[in-house]
């Protein structure tokens, strides 16, 4: 799916209504329609609303929201600004047609005072939509921050108020917190990173039936990785088959003490399915790893730390999880990348040995990929002011060093050498526990092994690590599923693709 920026968006809905042909009014009913068809299915244990309109078009769609709301047979309430005051074209004629309604009140901001909805009551924000492009300020500011107070259920209409859709707000500004976000047709770059996303609550995206014409068209960098992308990527398995037609995966890793990376990375990669797996570790792992890991052929590396990295032969080598940064390992390590011209997958230890001097990234294969998490990344890269920033500097450090890097995160983002961002939208913080980035290191080696292309490896990896975590969340809870738990899960994920 494809990630647009503000003005793409407000062309797209410029583009539907010239072409299709449609006008403008009736595009924001089909709109309106969609969002009250939502709210009517998902919350019938509530019956009133209270809806907050601007005088702009996303005011005109919660004006249409509490007409329709109301035909459906709840109790509405409107609040604008001022009833007088100037509207756009399409939300005046909304607004005159929810005055033909006497059974809903249309009440000003400033009512709010007289507390006319209790804790029962959906607050529907639409006072500004994705053509903010300015800090809410005055009578606007105060009501958000009013309604922010309340424990009422919120949802927003396309955007939460005072969220840019592709930028980050500034750290004074007033933006309303919704519990739900109904958005229209695709997702926002801002519903995806850590600065911004919590405001949106959980984000719904609601097909509009905007010109398909359009998003072919359209050029941009930045996707969301959805199911129609994995099943493009996805490739079954033939029946005539053999262990050879799915390559060698070879996991570096382990130390004393550090050995369950190794087991985790391991397993992982042979639950994704390469065709023959081995694990090259210190000899003090081999017992652990024969018996956690039959099915896996073992390379003793070293005797408690690897100081030996003898690649199998015609295998992709995913190397970091548990490796540890002893000065033999380290030594050895940068030896094998002076001597080593195919892509890796590193992570980890292995970038934190990089790290150590900058130098050293100039070191790494073109066209490796590397799974570093976002502190991992200031040793390599250098800090950021925010998660904005810090994803620009990934495209650039991407681009400059023909790299993929799989930058982690609660949205983890695949950048590719050619500039193009992937944000993955499974996964949950149940995740967030020591020995889930060896999984995924393992699964995106498994896929590299299979001959998926660098950017289908990574892609399709982190879409299977998160739909595996969610699926074990929902089996333990994510305070309690572990590492273990997403391994014995892909299996599950794999099932969803068979017809």
């Amino acid at each position: 799916m494809k990630i647009f920026t503000a003005e793409q968006i407000r062309q797209w809905d410029r583009f539907t209504i010239s072409n299709e042909p449609v006008s403008s009014i009736q595009l924001m009913e089909r709109a309106s329609e969609a969002l009250a068809s939502w709210i009517s299915e998902n919350c019938k244990n509530h019956r009133k609303f209270a809806v907050f309109c601007g005088n702009g078009n996303n005011g005109g769609d919660g004006l249409a929201v509490a007409r329709i709301l109301y035909l459906k047979g709840f109790d509405v309430d409107v609040f604008v600004q001022n009833p007088k005051g100037k509207f756009s074209d399409d939300a005046s004629v909304n607004f005159k047609r929810l005055r033909d309604f006497s059974g809903i009140s249309v009440k000003e901001f400033k009512d709010i005072d007289q507390n006319n909805f209790d804790s029962k009551t959906i607050i529907i924000d639409a006072l500004f939509g994705t053509g903010l492009s300015r800090n809410i300020e005055g009578e606007y500011k105060e009501i958000i921050r009013k309604l922010n107070e309340r424990n009422n259920v919120k949802i927003s209409v396309d955007i939460p108020s005072g969220l840019f859709a592709d930028r980050i707000s500034e750290k004074d500004s007033i933006i309303f917190k919704a519990d739900y976000t109904l958005s229209f047709q695709s997702w926002k770059k801002a519903f995806l990173h850590p600065e911004t996303g919590p405001y949106a609550g959980k984000v719904i995206i609601l097909d509009i039936d905007l010109s398909k014409e359009y998003i072919s068209n359209t050029e941009t960098d930045d996707f969301v990785i959805d199911d129609i992308l994995i099943e493009n990527i996805f490739r079954p398995r033939s029946e005539f088959s053999h262990k050879g037609t799915y390559g060698k995966a070879t996991i570096a890793g382990g130390s004393y003490g550090k050995i369950g990376a190794a087991v985790l990375s391991t397993r992982s990669a042979l639950k994704t399915g390469a065709g023959l797996t081995f694990t090259l570790a210190p000899q003090c792992g081999y017992e652990i790893l024969q018996t956690s890991c039959p099915e896996a052929m073992f390379i003793e590396g070293g005797e408690k730390y690897i100081d030996n990295f003898d690649i199998e032969k015609d295998s992709v080598a995913g190397i970091g999880p548990g490796l540890g940064t002893d000065p033999r390992t380290k030594k050895a390590f940068l030896s094998f990348l002076k001597n080593y011209s195919k892509p890796l997958i590193l992570d980890a230890d292995a970038l934190n040995i990089i790290s150590e001097n900058k130098g050293n990234l100039k070191l790494i294969p073109e066209r490796s990929i590397i799974t570093p998490h976002p502190k991992e990344f200031e040793r390599l890269f250098g800090t950021s002011e925010n998660s904005f920033a810090r994803l620009e500097l990934t495209r650039n450090k991407a681009k400059a060093f023909q790299i993929y890097i799989v930058l982690k995160d609660h949205h983890t983002q695949v950048v590719t050498p050619e500039g193009k961002i992937f944000y993955n939208i499974t996964g949950n913080s149940g995740l967030a526990k020591g020995g889930s980035g060896d999984i995924l290191t393992g699964i995106i080696t498994s896929l590299a092994a299979q001959q998926y292309s660098e950017e289908h490896a990574a892609v399709l990896g982190i879409w299977l690590h998160g739909k595996a975590a969610d699926l074990a969340a929902g089996k333990h809870s994510k305070e309690s599923m572990l590492p273990t738990d997403v391994i014995n899960e892909l299996g599950h994920v794999f099932k969803l693709f068979e017809k």
